[in-house]
């Protein structure tokens, strides 16, 4: 029965853990960021194989972070350009973007960087053009908006 002390340990520090998430929880989130990504890369799809190039810088702002009920909006110049819904996780919240064509753009951000006061941050973009994959991954940071 050696194996059963195995899991009885197990079950007894996965329930410490879990009576101290708290102690983990992760940093409240802002209610309004401005994200700037300046490094990346953007692949297409042609001819059979993918072709890297850097693409140009990205700038955008979430408000109305609503951690509770799951959303957000995408401003861009100042106007809500899109609803975006919510996917909380440990250390970070994923932002998707349904686009109208059914694309997908994801934005992660991350646990605020003690040592910068800036919120890591990570953005995909999924998309095609004529009928051939496009897409595009940015790393950047964000910060809160006063």
């Amino acid at each position: 029965m050696p194996n059963c002390r195995i899991w009885a340990l197990i079950v007894v520090l996965s329930g410490v853990l879990w009576l101290n998430a708290p102690a983990f929880a992760q940093e409240s989130m802002p209610t309004h960021v401005v994200c700037d990504f300046d490094k990346g890369y953007a692949w297409t799809y042609e001819a059979g194989k993918y072709q890297a190039s850097p693409p140009s810088d990205l700038a955008f702002e979430i408000g109305g972070i609503d951690l509770d009920h799951q959303s957000a909006s995408l401003i861009l110049d100042g106007r809500t350009a899109a609803t975006l819904k919510i996917v909380r996780a440990i250390n970070a919240n994923h932002f998707l973007e349904v686009v109208n064509e059914g694309f997908l753009n994801l934005t992660t951000i991350y646990d605020r960087d003690p040592a910068t006061g800036r919120f890591p941050a990570v953005h995909s973009r999924h998309f095609g053009l004529f009928g051939q994959p496009v897409f595009a991954q940015y790393a950047g940071s964000c910060v809160a908006k006063p």
